[in-house]
């Protein structure tokens, strides 16, 4: 029996989830499409009470999905997902009482395996200098 058994190799390529809210719009780092296994779907909640967000991966029959990015060439995975939607960036600014013009908040991701879904608590988020 080696010393080594039941140990797992780091993955150093990951990194930590995070996604940044800025006047253009949310990036979903790499990290959080990896951690999700590269969704093609996802369906975006908001807690606003609570002021969280949540990137679900799902079918593409199921209600309110939307495509999570769109297939890059030769079937590459993206480097990281970037919405522009405009009345999203509305939303999350009225929560959280953010100016994004004058300033761009980035907030790290926890996964939920269980829920295939990537949690961020808006009420953490850092900004962005």
């Amino acid at each position: 029996m080696s010393e080594l058994e039941g140990f797992v190799a780091f993955d150093f390529d990951v990194g930590v989830a995070s996604a940044s809210i800025t006047p253009n719009g949310i990036t979903f780092n790499r990290s959080v499409v990896m951690k999700l296994n590269y969704p093609e779907y996802v369906v975006l909640l908001i807690n606003a009470d609570a002021k969280q967000i949540a990137v679900k991966a799902c079918n593409p029959d199921t209600s309110k999905a939307t495509p999570f990015y769109k297939k890059q060439e030769k079937d590459e995975a993206p480097r990281s997902v970037r919405w522009n939607n405009r009345d999203l960036l509305n939303n999350l600014s009225e929560i959280m009482g953010w100016d994004l013009k004058q300033m761009s908040h980035r907030v790290e991701g926890r996964l939920l395996p269980q829920e295939n879904a990537m949690l961020f608590d808006l009420t953490k988020a850092t900004d962005m200098r």
